[in-house]
């Protein structure tokens, strides 16, 4: 115990006396042997001199000399190379910095690399690289290692490969800042190399050593450059995130939405954080920071509406001095969000309006697809949409099929689409190239091509043609999708309403494209009857021979879920309102049955009452007609 104490105390003495000692000497200290400790200060004294006169435990980094100074003043590679030809004593870390200067050269003055790397002197410089790389210092090394990638060699060079090996016997001792360096400026060129070896411990020592993180910049540096090559790694990053939380600033906050969007990775407890700092924080933000925020919150699909709010707030002002790409961009981003403002969305109808020349075909097509999504009409309606019409026309055949698709469908959505438009996209010619399978988004972009049909139909009585063939209209091999909660207890409730399945189809899909929640048929007393003989047309496979009895009707439930609104509205997404539109036109009694509603029911007494009334309030109007 006394000797354990001793020793203690001459390592603090030690530490308090001479500052320069370092971590190793000090160690070596404290490890002293007790023989050697005396009880007098004269001993403990001549102890200490002992110790720290012996030779010093590592190479201090040499005193500034003149060739330092010329090798910063170089400006071209040949002033660089004539310091080996001449009498300049050069050190282990020269031949380092020689190469570093002259890669940063090569690339200022974008002059080729690979001729000036078959100079013979750059050809001993890297000898003398490869001959003093174990005494270079590490940060030069890290630097060294860069300046070789920029330099392209090829993958079997020696020095290349020489130095590769150093930094990789070097990862567990440098410091961290020098492995972030590392990851920074040097894994993309460890891919092209494949340098997998390197590449695999740098991400193991930099997910191993995260702890060791102090700073932000590095929080975000590594996200971006290594993240996505180690869920491991990007697990400590975002827990080291929610430590520094606040200390981040309104672009470092941006780089890291951007990053999440870029990896696809909707981390919930990050993006809550970054939407919490946003919204009570006074940042500045600018229109570029803006315009990412939405892209990244529409890409990783994450609803927080006070955020939206704020976005759109601030973005209004600005839409003035936005740029056509600028308001696309936005567009899209809030429609991927469901998000509908309407001042911004009316600013933005307007900008286009006012400046529709400086519009592309494809950013136009963009704005009237995220104008659909959200069933915007501007207020300049006619006005808006002739603007486009007028757009369109010369471009609409120059586009990719699957957008000329998107675009028709669209404005069948938005009610505005023309029936040359209809024609381009439903004659055989065209169709035929999604019914062949030649694109792989077929089965979205034919279901699409089925609603233009309707469209067409319904909608359209002075349209004549052509139409989608009657096979196509047939529902594709069948798909098992997953009952909802909502879907399950709408039927339950109907069949124990009905009494008898005969009364009621479940889940059939019409010609039109729709699914159907619910049919029944209603005599002349709004009673339910049996269906199954009865002619139905209006479905994708027709069944039945009987017509309906005089004075009946056919009715449906069509049940609308949380995904199907805009969101904090009770707005329909266009699409479910084209489908209601489309059911509606084919004759067929409608009841909407919104979830906002349903939820609110507690019973199954309360849901039969529901539904009955809702259909009765459905005959009512369907009479009043």
């Amino acid at each position: 115990m006394a000797s354990r104490l001793m020793q203690r105390c001459i390592y603090l003495l030690a530490a308090h006396q001479a500052s320069p000692v370092t971590v190793i000497g000090r160690l070596r200290l404290a490890r002293a042997p007790c023989k050697t400790m005396t009880t007098t200060q004269g001993s403990i004294v001549s102890t200490l001199d002992n110790l720290l006169n012996k030779e010093p435990v590592f190479t201090p980094y040499p005193c500034p000399q003149e060739v330092d100074r010329l090798i910063e003043k170089a400006t071209t590679p040949e002033e660089l190379l004539e310091l080996l030809d001449g009498d300049h004593k050069l050190h282990h870390n020269h031949a380092a910095l020689l190469v570093i200067k002259l890669s940063r050269l090569l690339a200022n003055k974008h002059q080729d690399k690979s001729s000036i790397t078959k100079d013979a002197r750059v050809q001993k410089l890297f000898r003398i690289v490869d001959n003093q790389v174990s005494s270079v210092w590490h940060g030069t090394l890290m630097n060294l290692l860069r300046s070789l990638y920029t330099l392209q060699l090829p993958d079997s060079f020696k020095s290349l490969r020489s130095v590769e090996q150093e930094v990789r016997w070097r990862l567990r001792r440098v410091k961290y800042k020098n492995l972030v360096f590392l990851a920074e400026t040097s894994i993309s060129y460890m891919q092209d190399q494949a340098s997998n070896e390197l590449l695999t411990e740098l991400l193991l020592h930099l997910e191993r050593r995260w702890t060791e993180i102090e700073d932000c910049r590095t929080v975000v540096i590594l996200m971006t450059k290594a993240g996505h090559l180690s869920s491991a790694l990007m697990d400590r990053l975002e827990d080291k995130f929610l430590e520094l939380a606040e200390q981040f600033g309104p672009e470092d906050l941006r780089k890291v939405m951007l990053t999440l969007a870029s990896q696809n990775r909707r981390s919930v407890p990050l993006l809550r954080a970054i939407s919490y700092h946003l919204a009570q924080k006074s940042f500045t933000l600018t229109r570029g920071m803006l315009i990412d925020f939405a892209y990244a919150y529409g890409k990783l699909n994450f609803h927080q509406t006070q955020i939206f709010q704020k976005l759109a707030a601030q973005l209004l002002p600005q839409v003035s001095s936005m740029t056509p790409n600028d308001i696309t961009q936005c567009s899209k981003s809030f429609a991927f969000l469901k998000w509908l403002n309407l001042p911004l969305f009316e600013a933005f109808a307007q900008y286009i309006l006012s400046k529709a020349d400086n519009f592309t075909p494809l950013q136009l097509s963009n704005m009237i697809l995220a104008f659909a999504r959200l069933n915007f009409h501007p207020e300049q309606e006619e006005q808006f949409f002739s603007l486009v019409h007028r757009k369109l026309k010369p471009e609409l055949a120059t586009l990719n099929p699957s957008l000329q698709v998107d675009v028709v469908w669209s404005l069948c959505i938005l009610q505005k689409v023309q029936k040359a438009q209809l024609q381009k996209v439903l004659c055989q010619d065209f169709h035929s190239q999604f019914l062949e399978g030649k694109f792989p988004q077929n089965p979205n972009t034919f279901q699409k091509l089925i609603h233009i049909n309707a469209t067409a139909q319904l909608e359209h009585p002075e349209y004549t043609g052509p139409f989608l063939p009657a096979a196509a209209l047939r529902p594709q091999a069948p798909t098992s999708k997953k009952m909802t909660p909502m879907q399950k207890d709408l039927q339950a409730i109907l069949k124990g309403w009905l009494g008898s399945d005969d009364k009621a189809r479940f889940g059939e899909t019409t010609q039109y494209g729709w699914e159907l929640d619910a049919e029944l048929v209603l005599d002349g007393d709004n009673q339910p009857l049996p269906m199954k003989n009865f002619l139905a047309p209006h479905l994708a496979q027709p069944t039945g021979t009987q017509p309906l009895p005089p004075g009946a009707k056919r009715l449906v439930f069509l049940r609308w879920e949380f995904p199907n609104f805009n969101s904090r509205s009770k707005d329909l997404l266009g699409r479910f309102v084209m489908a209601r539109r489309h059911l509606r036109a084919a004759g067929l009694l409608v009841v909407d049955v919104p979830y906002y509603e349903w939820l609110e029911l507690k019973s199954e007494w309360q849901k039969g009452a529901y539904l009955k009334d809702k259909l009765g309030k459905a005959v009512a109007e369907d009479l009043a007609k």
